[in-house]
């Protein structure tokens, strides 16, 4: 095959992870330097950081006035765990799985709380599941955006107005660079790590009315741990959803998450992140389109990510070789690029088929893919003349 010259321009940020994802262009520790530490959560100051914080996720991603939003311990899966073994068990549940996550959460309720009446919706990796299988009399439990698979629902058309269910969305790569219809969902939960590039370890959890009203009026058969209660003699703990959190959060990522949100107003809040991670999707689908050895794993176009691009590698030289080697030469490819410092944490989630995953969320610069693109072919390139040398 053609020899590719090693490409004469690297990206600025080699950061391409899928979380922790890259900080928001221009960040530095300074951006930290009010954040109140060795004080109080609890304290004024403390309370005011939390409050903030809360406020600017309500503008920025356009949260109706009576959800009640909270900052909660241990990240999505954190607020994720919360909502299921807080809210489920009242009556049947739909859970809705594509991906390595979605499926945990299955296993979650089916083996962990062990629910009676649990109906499993799953497809496969580059897929969606036949959403109208959904009954929405039951409450139904899915991920917005798989991370792993790269495949997104496209809208929530398929939510009724009218339902009886509650819906419990982990929108964890989607939000803040995917339009949320929130008088469709009923739970959603999100990291900072993702979209705007925060820190780990803190979660957020969204409640509507009707998920309020269900935690007021149904007690789960099992005991719920303190770091998982959100009610007390039968009410909701509305301090919670005011910045005073279950337990210790850490201040200075508090201070990060609230300079990410500042910068998200700075491009022009929900428009402007979804508009960079359009343009960010965009530079890779582009590539994608002309490479000839690269494809989405997302089957439809409506349903691809434009946060947690994952690509398959399509070559019929590298197809026709076994599972084994297939996952081989994939991480091969993510190991040379990591090797020269252009891209980071790219090679597919461990769970996923073989191939490349590249992030392309509001924080990354679109001139950063572009420059990462010549590097994916010179990475091919390489692997693939090393391949048939070795042969």
């Amino acid at each position: 095959m053609t020899t590719i010259s090693r490409p004469d321009v690297r990206p600025a940020n080699p950061n391409f992870s899928s979380g922790p994802c890259a900080k928001r262009p221009g960040w530095s520790l300074e951006a930290l330097c009010d954040a109140p530490l060795g004080r109080s959560h609890r304290a004024k100051v403390g309370k005011a950081k939390l409050e903030r914080a809360i406020n600017l996720t309500r503008e920025i991603l356009q949260v109706p006035a009576d959800w009640r939003i909270g900052i909660v311990p241990a990240s999505d899966t954190g607020a994720v765990e919360m909502a299921l073994w807080s809210l489920l068990g009242e009556r049947g549940v739909d859970m809705v799985a594509w991906e390595s996550f979605g499926s945990g959460w299955v296993t979650d309720v089916v083996k962990q709380l062990k629910l009676p009446d649990v109906r499993r919706i799953e497809a496969e990796y580059g897929t969606l599941p036949d959403l109208d299988q959904l009954d929405f009399d039951r409450d139904v439990v899915f991920t917005w955006n798989g991370t792993t698979s790269g495949v997104r629902v496209p809208n929530g058309d398929f939510i009724p107005a009218d339902r009886k269910g509650l819906t419990i969305c982990d929108a964890t790569s989607a939000a803040f660079a995917q339009r949320l219809p929130f008088e469709k969902l009923d739970v959603v939960t999100f990291s900072w790590q993702k979209v705007l590039g925060g820190e780990a370890a803190h979660g957020m959890l969204i409640l509507s009315p009707r998920a309020v009203e269900r935690l007021e009026t149904y007690r789960p058969a099992w005991p719920l741990p303190k770091i998982f209660r959100l009610t007390s003699g039968g009410k909701l703990i509305e301090g919670i959803f005011k910045g005073e959190t279950i337990n210790t959060p850490s201040m200075l990522c508090v201070e990060d998450y609230i300079d990410a949100l500042e910068w998200a107003q700075s491009v022009g809040g929900l428009e402007g992140l979804i508009g960079r991670a359009d343009a960010n999707f965009a530079a890779i689908d582009a590539f994608v389109e002309k490479s000839g050895w690269l494809g989405h794993l997302a089957v439809e176009p409506a349903t691809r990510s434009n946060t947690s691009v994952c690509l398959s590698i399509i070559d019929p030289d590298i197809t026709a070789l076994d599972a084994e080697a297939q996952a081989a030469f994939a991480k091969g490819l993510a190991s040379a690029l990591e090797k020269e410092g252009v891209a980071y944490d790219i090679g597919a989630y461990r769970d996923a088929p073989p191939g490349l995953r590249i992030w392309a969320g509001a924080t990354v610069e679109t001139s950063d893919l572009e420059r990462l693109m010549p590097w994916l072919d010179w990475a091919f390139a390489s692997q693939k003349a090393a391949l048939k040398a070795a042969a």
